[in-house]
């Protein structure tokens, strides 16, 4: 493990709500370098248990026990918190979903009685104002790991072609539009023709499924970030795991909104996207099409 500066008793502890995926050890990280002290409840089934490792006070939890948070974080003294890392919204709607995930009360009254649907935003904010009862506020989820955000530019030794600049044109007004409709952040475009958009299954998914549409390959994703997005929770990101997909699926191109996507394992991305021959932009949605 890692030195750390003591953590400052005089300040809170800051508590992490982790899925799975990198994001969550690059807010343990950032906060082990400020000195703070970490609660992680690591969400069972989908959070690494080397988190452990980077963590003050650990504990498991299933993904729909948020009595359970709020005891946790009551107890450890926390005030603020993060959630950061995937958790597959998609899962909750299998056979026999009460009973796979077993949710508290607390959890039962927030799904039913407290949110008008169930779309991301929804359930999320509900939950953040749950929280707050317990005097948990949740906060800004890329504040310690700053540096894992896009910056703009062509990130590639290669750029885009005509042909891949005019599917980014094509693709982000309609991402943009799913985005403010909460529907998906992403979208798969060939030719400025739709192959697939994201929509509960996730990203990953959706590549896959853009893969069997689309078996000559050749594709753009774009992804964004929704127009009002809530940066304490869902920020876009992608990471190796996004290249290795893209490459199996044909994908030969991605663009990103710089300055609101995270970037996970920058280097190893880059690596392989020079492997794999994709194009990556960071795009500003001012600009998002200028090159």
């Amino acid at each position: 493990m890692s030195s750390r500066p003591d953590p400052n008793p005089a300040e809170p502890a800051l508590g992490l709500i982790a899925g799975a995926g990198s994001f969550p050890f690059l807010v343990a990280e950032g906060t082990r370098r400020e000195g703070r002290r970490l609660v992680v409840i690591a969400l069972r089934g989908f959070a690494d248990p080397h988190l452990r490792d980077l963590a003050d006070a650990f504990y498991w939890s299933g993904v729909a026990r948020l009595g359970r948070w709020k005891r946790i974080f009551r107890r450890e003294g926390v005030r603020e918190a993060i959630m950061a890392g995937r958790v597959r919204k998609a899962d909750m709607y299998g056979r026999l979903r009460l009973l796979r995930y077993l949710p508290d009360w607390t959890t039962l009254k927030v799904w039913y009685r407290k949110t008008r649907d169930k779309r991301n935003d929804s359930i999320l904010r509900a939950a953040s104002e749950e929280l707050a009862t317990a005097g948990v506020t949740l906060i800004d989820s890329t504040r310690y790991c700053r540096q894992a955000i896009a910056q703009p530019g062509v990130l590639t030794t290669r750029g885009p072609s005509e042909q891949q600049w005019r599917d980014v044109h094509f693709g982000w007004r309609i991402a943009k539009e799913m985005g403010r409709l909460d529907i998906g952040q992403s979208i798969a475009v060939k030719e400025q023709e739709v192959i697939a958009v994201e929509a509960v299954e996730g990203t990953d998914e959706m590549i896959r499924r853009a893969g069997g549409l689309c078996p000559q390959g050749g594709w753009t994703l774009v992804k964004v970030a929704k127009p009002d997005q809530d940066v304490r929770f869902d920020v876009p990101s992608v990471g190796p795991d996004t290249m290795h997909n893209m490459h199996a699926s044909g994908a030969t191109m991605l663009a990103i909104e710089a300055g609101k996507t995270l970037l996970l394992e920058q280097d190893e991305v880059l690596d392989l996207a020079a492997r794999y021959g994709i194009v990556i932009v960071a795009l500003t949605a001012e600009k998002n099409v200028s090159g």
